[in-house]
């Protein structure tokens, strides 16, 4: 008996052996199964849409949608374009035809920021009065469909104010002016309807103190109609031109400068009809603006979802690691997670979205955006075009380009702040000395055009010659400044500059010869099933012992990219 039981319990463990081993085996087994689907799921993350078409014969959606896309945007920027160019071109006529109208003397060609300028009391009185009288007879010089405005029925009066310093009570002495530094202001409104006896009626207000005078300024307003779009058929625009017209006497120099500005509003056309195919074409243009608004979508949906599957996937994977291997992913690993194309191609939808439906309400003449339109059009379709260059990214001689940005960009942007410092010093400098000789140099904004103009070699003999006769301390200078400036950026800043790429585009072209440095996350896909990571070596990474983050890299190599 006692033979009997020891047996018995010799099997008993033996069972208990065999079924823990089984349970062993078969959570192991568990385990490899995750971890090959992860890599699996890994990888097929990591594939061109023709490599996943090949894998799984799962169909290029996103591709399809965005060659659609570039091929709807462009058509509508272009539409967009000819009917803002109409619209442009027939304001700055708009302007050129109201200065010829008003301004006498007017020759076609602005003097400078100004359109002309008068030196006499009688010249100015001439300019004046020449001005209403021919905003009196409008109907009978313009060859423009241009009228009055008029508000509810009622025209819009031609207002004359005049700006001047306040009067003292002492008489003007012989040799010098006592004048208030406070200003008054008067002003006068003129009916159209009785613009005839206007000057009779209003002499006393006409005779100016000129030592007194800061600036006149005449305001009216016109009302006109763009036919021309009819051409393009598309409904025609209703303006209303709010005219401005300014003596400008603040220098007191003895130059009086005129300047004559309008603020164009588009109105709504009220008692028109339009025969002819404009109606059919504006629903056309409305329906293929609905229809480019639909395609965005789709693909701001589409890059939604891959981004929300990715992140789950980054999230799945860093899980794994921290499970399996005791190991966090690091930043770097976390970011190939976030496709940064799929970010730009959301905006360019968003911005799509915005300047389609601004299209549609200019179409229809509720709104007159047309600047506002035209900037979320453009910057869509830059972003759309841009967007294309992911997928030439694919391909490995196409791909040098963004390679090449990626791995310069840091160089690039720590270079450009410590030039930035010298190109603003020099900034500061030139409009602070040169600023009142030269017109280049009026203000900070034209300073820092002219001088990257000159980086770029472009006007530099202008820029020397508009300098001579000066006063000689000025001009000695100019000439100090200017030739240093543009030995130290031509042969030096910009010399740097194109090193600076060239050394990245040189470390491209070197790793596309013998491979590019492997990170942690390719290591997972390729190394064997039972271990993700190579053992890392103290003395390659300076470590005394294993770090506890996979980026086993050092921080200072700029050439370490993934390349998927």
């Amino acid at each position: 008996m006692s033979g009997v039981s020891v047996n018995a319990g010799v099997m008993e463990l033996l069972t208990r052996y065999v079924e823990g081993g089984e349970n062993e085996r078969t959570i192991m087994t568990r385990d490899r199964t995750n971890e090959e689907r992860l890599r699996d799921d890994l990888k097929y993350y990591f594939m061109s849409p023709c490599e996943k078409y090949r894998a799984r014969r799962q169909k290029p959606w996103k591709l399809g949608v965005q060659i659609l896309k570039i091929v709807m945007i462009t058509a509508q920027l272009v539409l967009f374009g000819l009917s803002n160019q109409l619209v442009v071109s027939y304001k700055e006529e708009n302007l050129i035809s109201f200065k010829s109208l008003f301004l006498k003397g007017y020759t076609g060609s602005d003097e400078d920021d100004y359109s002309l300028a008068v030196y006499s009391q009688e010249d100015v009185y001439d300019s004046l009065f020449y001005v209403m009288d021919q905003f009196a007879q409008l109907s009978k010089l313009s060859v423009s469909p241009v009228t009055y405005a008029d508000v509810e029925g009622n025209l819009v009066p031609l207002g004359v104010c005049k700006e001047l310093y306040r009067r003292t009570d002492t008489q003007t002495p012989r040799e010098g002016l006592q004048i208030d530094s406070q200003m008054e202001k008067e002003c006068l409104s003129l009916d159209p309807k009785s613009m005839g006896s206007w000057r009779k009626d209003n002499a006393s207000f006409f005779r100016i103190e000129f030592y007194r005078l800061v600036n006149i300024d005449v305001t009216f307003q016109l009302k006109a109609i763009n036919l021309q779009t009819i051409r393009s058929n598309s409904l025609p625009d209703c303006y209303t031109f709010a005219v401005t017209i300014t003596f400008d006497n603040q220098c007191h120099s003895g130059k009086v400068k005129i300047y004559l500005d309008i603020n164009t509003l588009t109105r709504e056309c009220r008692n028109w009809k339009i025969t002819g195919t404009a109606h059919k074409n504006t629903h056309y243009h409305l329906a293929f603006d609905a229809f480019v608004i639909a395609v965005c979508l789709t693909s701001a949906v589409l890059c939604t979802r891959s981004i929300v599957l990715a992140l789950r996937l980054r999230q799945r994977c860093s899980r794994f690691f921290l499970e399996e291997y005791d190991l966090r992913m690091c930043d770097e690993d976390k970011q190939e997670f976030l496709n940064g194309w799929y970010v730009l191609i959301i905006i360019s939808d968003v911005l799509t979205l915005v300047g389609s439906i601004l299209k549609m309400e200019i179409q229809s003449k509720s709104l007159t955006s047309y600047d506002v339109c035209s900037i979320f059009l453009g910057t869509s379709t830059l972003m759309v075009w841009v967007g294309v260059i992911r997928y030439l990214g694919y391909f490995e001689k196409y791909n040098v380009l963004v390679l090449t940005m990626k791995a310069a960009f840091p160089k690039v942007l720590r270079f450009c702040c410590c030039a930035g410092m010298i190109y603003l010093g020099y900034t500061f400098c030139g409009w602070i000395v040169l600023g009142p000789y030269h017109d280049k140099f009026e203000d900070l904004g034209r300073v820092a055009e002219c001088l990257f103009s000159l980086v770029n070699g472009d006007d530099m003999f202008a820029t020397f010659a508009e300098l001579q006769g000066r006063n000689m301390l000025v001009w000695v200078f100019s000439r100090v400044y200017l030739y240093s400036f543009i030995s130290l950026f031509i042969y030096m800043v910009l010399s740097l500059f194109i090193a600076i790429i060239t050394d990245s585009y040189e470390t491209i072209k070197n790793c596309q010869r013998n491979g590019f440095p492997m990170t942690d996350l390719q290591h997972f896909l390729k190394e064997r099933k039972d271990s993700p990571f190579p053992e890392p070596r103290a003395e390659d990474h300076g470590l005394s012992c294993p770090a506890l983050c996979c980026c086993r890299r050092t921080s200072s190599d700029d050439t370490l990219m993934l390349i998927r």
